[in-house]
């Protein structure tokens, strides 16, 4: 693989303009812009931004509801030998007025609702009289200045600013553009939340191939139907979909009988650990390749790419092969193990970040000097992840360094235990933990492939005789003794809490109402039963309340048997996810709720105002 030209993220953009002057490089709902007209528009932002102070060491903060606007925002920022950071619009106002704060932006762009006091937005009239010459840049910006910074998640605490500098981005837009295979008749879907890096390999590696964007109108989710739609209707080739979003919209096709549109040619997925059943199952029926992605924001989006087939024998996805410029190690105590041996994932290369802003700590914590490198200097980023290198070279994910759990003095990763019981053909999916109570035993929580054989949602069954012995007997085949979970659960799904991840606390209540486990796997649990929740909402629909149908759609989706019809869907703990299946499904069942986008339950979250809302359409319609 050749090295990226030139020193700067905009020498690949000036080659693009170069070659592509006239070829698509953002595709809006209202109109498509050429590599001449973006590069026209966005030197007169450049120079509106100079005015106002924007350069190298600055920051140029983005606050647009139009992604389409936010990609021409970093453009421009670049341009003005500024780096940019992008405020998330999903962001509580007390969260975005701290961003605000720390990120200390010179100028801020926008016009959304969550732009902060003196956010403008540049006049593109004065792009008109721009000449047609590309800008001179030269000496403005320096490969170590800052390209941007985003936020991590906070999932283990304060959000971190992570600065990536920019001959880091320009690196990695060259090499995702080439792993990928990138052209220019290419077209790249933009659908992650502005604030998240992957707007970044969105947007930047298409850029370098001289292929075009596709923004969508707002920010507002999609759906799988829409998603889906919308791939069609935008001859879309690329998109990149979160785990979980992949797996809805996965969900969505096999229910239809559906396959990916045409010219959709490659769909990145990453973000959690990936089952291998649906992604061979994938591989199956759809036409659109997948590519399998690992990487963290400290590291520039994406380190690793696995775009093979799977093997039938494959106990995991693999998270795939490394870019170009990014070192992979696998070692324990900083010290590099053979391949096929496990432990932490260390990231190197100049692809990592500068470090985290204004957080010299925890810079130094997880950005640490690299012993045994060849080069003074060079550094690794501490993942927290374990994995191994397998016989192809390619980097296996094994958990994380915080999962591990100890069984009767032995280490162990539940992972190990989850992906035997996957590989059961009554089990769809698998959760291992400790006894909340002792911490000595293994329990399990297993989803069956037959929805039929669940219980109820909310509800876990014990499994006793047969119905346990089916899952231990494979197990003690296959594992040490004290790696065998005795308590096993069945439940309808695993639920999760409000970073995605499976709720480990949830799914030990609704086993401690387990009051009596049966052989047929039956059980008894504390509150009202399926049927008596069936009774209480059909006495609501007769005194006025929604009808039972929206009200059982709000409790299965949420996992929620007690949700009354004035209960509000964010505050049980719905998220866009499940918003976007609460959509799908009532589109099923209520002709209304056809056109009904999933940001409508931000405006009716309640049962009883989303069924008044299909009302009033229905009445509308009629």
């Amino acid at each position: 693989m050749t090295a990226a030209p030139g020193s700067d993220p905009l020498d690949l953009w000036d080659l693009a303009v170069r070659d592509h002057a006239d070829g698509p490089a953002l595709v809006t709902p209202r109109r498509v812009l050429s590599y001449r007209d973006v590069d026209r528009l966005t030197d007169a932002w450049a120079d509106s931004l100079a005015e106002r102070g924007a350069g190298p060491g600055e920051l140029v903060g983005l606050a647009f509801a139009d992604p389409a606007r936010t990609v021409l925002g970093m453009l421009a920022a670049l341009k003005a030998g500024a780096g940019f950071t992008v405020l998330d619009d999903r962001l509580p106002p007390a969260a975005r007025a701290e961003l605000v704060g720390r990120t200390a932006a010179r100028v801020w762009l926008g016009d959304g609702r969550h732009a902060p006091e003196g956010a403008y937005v540049p006049d593109e009239a004065a792009a008109d009289a721009a000449g047609s010459a590309a800008a001179d840049r030269s000496g403005r910006a320096a490969g170590s200045d800052t390209a941007y910074v985003l936020f991590t998640s906070g999932s283990t605490g304060r959000p971190k600013g992570t600065v990536i500098e920019r001959d880091a981005l320009r690196r990695f837009a060259h090499a995702v553009a080439r792993r990928l295979e990138l052209t220019p008749g290419d077209r790249w879907l933009q659908v992650a939340s502005l604030g998240f890096d992957v707007l970044i390999e969105e947007v930047f590696p298409a850029f370098a191939a001289g292929a075009a964007v596709v923004c969508r109108e707002d920010t507002q989710a999609l759906d799988a139907e829409e998603l889906h739609l919308t791939l069609a209707r935008t001859r879309t080739t690329v998109v990149e979909l979160s785990t979980q979003y992949w797996l809805e919209y996965a969900r969505w096709l096999d229910a239809r009988g559906a396959t990916t549109p045409s010219t959709l040619r490659t769909v990145v997925v990453g973000g959690e650990r990936m089952d291998p059943r649906p992604y061979r199952d994938w591989q199956a029926r759809q036409p659109a390749a997948l590519a399998h992605v690992y990487g963290l924001t400290e590291c520039t989006v994406s380190s690793t790419f696995y775009t093979g087939r799977l093997p039938a024998d494959a106990e995991e996805v693999p998270l795939g092969t490394p870019l170009r410029d990014v070192d992979i190690s696998i070692r324990r105590d900083g010290r590099p193990v053979p391949d096929g041996e496990s432990g932490e994932i260390h990231i190197g290369g100049p692809l990592l970040a500068r470090g985290f802003l204004d957080d010299e700590a925890a810079t130094a914590r997880r950005f640490v000097p690299d012993r045994y490198a060849a080069e003074p200097g060079a550094r690794l980023y501490v993942t927290g992840d374990l994995g191994r290198i397998d016989a192809d070279g390619q980097l296996v994910f094994l958990g994380r360094v915080d999962d591990q759990i100890k069984i009767r003095g032995h280490r162990l990763e539940p992972a190990r235990v989850e992906r035997v019981l996957c590989e059961l053909p009554d089990v769809d999916q698998a959760v291992v933990l400790p006894d909340p109570e002792t911490g000595t035993a293994l329990w399990a929580f297993t989803v069956p492939t037959d929805p039929a054989t669940a219980p109820p949602p909310g509800e876990a069954v014990r499994l006793t005789g047969a119905d346990r012995d089916a899952l231990v007997g494979p197990l003690e085949a296959r594992l040490p003794d004290w790696a065998v979970p005795r308590v096993l659960h069945r439940v309808s799904v695993l639920p999760k809490n409000a970073h995605g991840k499976v709720d480990k606390r949830r799914l030990a209540a609704w086993a401690a109402a387990v009051t009596a486990p049966s052989g047929a796997g039956a059980g008894s649990v504390a509150g009202p039963g399926p049927r008596a929740a069936h009774a209480r909402g059909a006495a609501d629909s007769g005194r006025g309340e929604p009808p039972d149908s929206v009200l059982t759609l709000f409790r299965e989706v949420l996992d929620a048997p007690q949700f009354g019809p004035d209960d509000d869907f964010f505050d049980h703990g719905g998220q866009s996810l499940l918003a976007m299946r609460l959509l799908t499904r009532l589109r099923e069942s209520h002709p209304a709720a056809a056109g009904l986008r999933a940001s409508a339950l931000f405006t009716h979250p309640t049962p009883r105002r989303l069924a008044g809302a299909l009302a009033d359409r229905a009445t509308a319609r009629a």
